[in-house]
């Protein structure tokens, strides 16, 4: 299977608002990079949100949205987080987490009410939000001599690398996301220049 060269993803934070029979359905959307970053918004929401009866999560991270999670939090097997995700799907982001809170009305909705209540909300809060297109990066470890700095930041503005970290002393450590497409011109050309060293990360 073909890699992607570009993926889409959330251009910032967005939300909705569904309500159903008394229960508010409060739907959050933010872009994603790891793990970490979901948990830190889902601690927030919690926070922030503590007499919720429920809050619901589902996210898809990767250019290949191959790391993914769909939580019910309670609520019926697959009536929460199934059809979040699958709103994520339909508007075919990557690096999106999605976090649903739900103020119960006392008035049960069952099953198919619930899909479709977590479902449209996630749906409205996704087609409100601005997207942007990234390429696909793979990771480098940049070395070099400060002396060396301009040239390497030139190879990389080159070639529309993403810089993700760099430390900049007498010796230069920079941690950089060069486009797929990219990496045989950009890595060789890295290399060649003198006292740098490339190594994937």
């Amino acid at each position: 299977m073909d890699i992607p060269l570009k993926y889409k993803t959330l251009a910032g934070t967005c939300a909705a608002e569904f309500r159903d029979r008394g229960s508010k359905f409060l739907a959050f959307a933010f872009p994603v990079r790891t793990v970490d970053d979901v948990k830190s918004h889902v601690k927030a929401l919690k926070s922030e949100h503590p007499k919720a009866a429920h809050h619901c999560v589902a996210f898809r991270l990767g250019h290949d949205g191959s790391q993914f999670r769909a939580g019910d939090d309670g609520e019926p097997s697959g009536s929460a987080g199934r059809p979040m995700l699958g709103a994520i799907d339909r508007a075919e982001l990557t690096n999106v987490l999605v976090v649903v809170v739900r103020y119960f009305g006392g008035t049960l909705l069952g099953v198919p009410g619930l899909i479709k209540a977590y479902g449209s909300v996630t749906g409205e809060a996704l087609a409100a939000a601005p997207i942007s297109e990234h390429w696909v990066e793979k990771n480098f470890a940049i070395e070099c001599d400060y002396a060396n700095l301009g040239e390497v930041l030139h190879v990389l503005r080159k070639y529309e690398a993403g810089i993700r970290h760099q430390d900049l002393q007498l010796f230069c450590v920079i941690h950089a996301g060069i486009p797929l497409h990219n990496t045989e011109l950009c890595v060789p050309e890295l290399s060649d220049l003198r006292g740098v060293s490339v190594k994937p990360m």
